[in-house]
């Protein structure tokens, strides 16, 4: 009895409300990042951002998303799952709270993992950021009594590794560059080349073939082609391959990723910065600061990306601590808005978005992989340009903004989230709304 009075969901008025507008806008933003992935060739993405239309309007909407949205998204909710963390680790405080937070933590996080694989394997998203965020979580609870200057310096951890491994990267490219440019002056000098300047352009060669996907990228090509002319067989083939291809090598640097700015979560949280309990000069000062650090790194990072030549890349060194900046940057905007009557009454519909986020989150994989672009949907894919498949996000943040307040007026949670409360607390959650009884 002890353990079922300390233990149960947070909801009525005792929720957060700037939790869950951050929650909202995050997991609607995010179908910005993934749809690109689910309506459009793979192979073209990864090769020439231009080759799926570059109009006026393409490249205002995918410049916008760059420089704002790419990567925030994720580090929105990797902040919120640190602190969410810590409102479910207040209830910690009584003798044997410890132990009992700590049994439905992990279970919260281990059926979190077995919904991820399901996101992947059964609706066929290689882009799940469930299974990573679960498994980030699993290491994440020891970390939430540390102090919040120390968690800071682990959270940024992560973004001191890319940024070290990544600059010896732009070093070694940079001086491959210069070797070229040297071996170029000889060969127009009609100077004879020696073995080193040979191979030199050997390797130039090498880079600029991967730059232009290579093998690799023809592979991926051929697969897409025969899941998307196929049935479910071929399709599921298709995607479950290229999880298996491009994102489960890469997942411990995910996971990784994922822990780091989980742990600024948490110290920002501590610093009472997430919930809103600052000042609003705090938050305008906060915000700037952030954005005029991150924006120009992003700025350059984007027109690097464009380039078809294999230049030596700033956003080698400069992606992941941006990203962060732009997120906390995005948290300050945020918790700005909110203190204003206006920003209240902007955002307010974002809360019925972030308390049935984890719904949406699902919902977004059946419009995109399965109605939209399965063979059998609609038939859209490889159709869209960005300003077109950005067109589709915004339709569809509308439609799930809508669906969330019309289902929270009757509802208590959304419904994968009464499943998962469920499944997490071992006892069946209460469903309906008790105020629309």
């Amino acid at each position: 009895m002890a353990e079922a009075a300390i233990l149960a969901p947070v909801s009525g008025k005792a929720r957060i409300d700037i939790l869950d507008i951050l929650r909202g806008i995050a997991i609607l933003g995010i179908f910005f990042m993934n749809i690109p992935f689910m309506g459009q060739s793979i192979a073209k993405l990864f090769v020439d951002t231009t080759a799926i239309g570059w109009s006026p309007g393409d490249q205002a909407s995918w410049f916008t998303v760059q420089l704002l949205l790419e990567g925030t998204q994720r580090g929105l909710l990797e902040m919120l799952f640190g602190a969410g963390m810590m409102v479910l680790a207040a209830k910690a405080m009584t003798p044997d709270g410890p132990v009992a937070v700590a049994d439905l933590y992990w279970r919260r996080n281990l059926w979190l993992l077995a919904f991820g694989l399901a996101d992947i394997f059964v609706l066929l998203w290689a882009g799940d950021i469930l299974h990573i965020y679960a498994l980030a979580a699993l290491f994440l609870f020891p970390f939430r009594k540390l102090n919040p200057r120390l968690l800071l310096l682990l959270g940024l951890g992560y973004a001191a590794f890319v940024a070290v491994t990544g600059g010896m990267t732009y070093m070694d490219r940079l001086d491959l560059t210069h070797r070229v440019a040297a071996v170029e002056q000889k060969q127009a000098a009609h100077a004879p080349l020696t073995a080193t300047d040979k191979a030199t352009m050997a390797e130039w060669q090498k880079a600029v073939e991967r730059r232009h996907g290579g093998e690799e990228m023809k592979q991926v090509a051929a697969e897409e082609a025969k899941g998307h002319a196929g049935g479910y067989l071929a399709y599921a083939k298709m995607h479950i391959g290229l999880y298996l291809a491009f994102l489960f090598p890469s997942l411990v640097g995910s996971v990784a990723e994922a822990l780091c700015v989980m742990m600024i979560g948490v110290a920002l949280w501590k610093w009472q910065v997430i919930q809103g309990e600052r000042s609003a000069r705090f938050y305008l000062v906060l915000m700037l600061l952030c954005y005029a650090a991150a924006m120009p790194m992003r700025w350059v990072m984007a027109h690097e990306y464009l380039s078809m030549v294999p230049i030596p890349r700033t956003g080698a060194f400069t992606y992941e601590i941006g990203r962060i900046l732009m997120s906390v940057g995005h948290v300050a905007l945020i918790n700005l808005a909110v203190k204003s009557g206006l920003g209240r009454a902007i955002l307010a519909p974002f809360k019925a978005a972030g308390r049935t986020a984890f719904s949406l989150y699902f919902m977004q994989q059946i419009v995109g992989l399965w109605i939209l672009f399965s063979p059998w949907g609609v038939g859209l894919w490889g159709k869209l340009s960005w300003s077109g498949l950005y067109t589709v996000v915004l339709v569809t943040i509308v439609l799930q903004l809508v669906i969330a307040n019309l289902w929270v007026r009757f509802f208590a949670n959304g419904p994968l989230e009464w499943l998962w409360r469920s499944l997490s607390y071992v006892r069946w959650q209460p469903f309906r709304n008790r105020v629309a009884d």
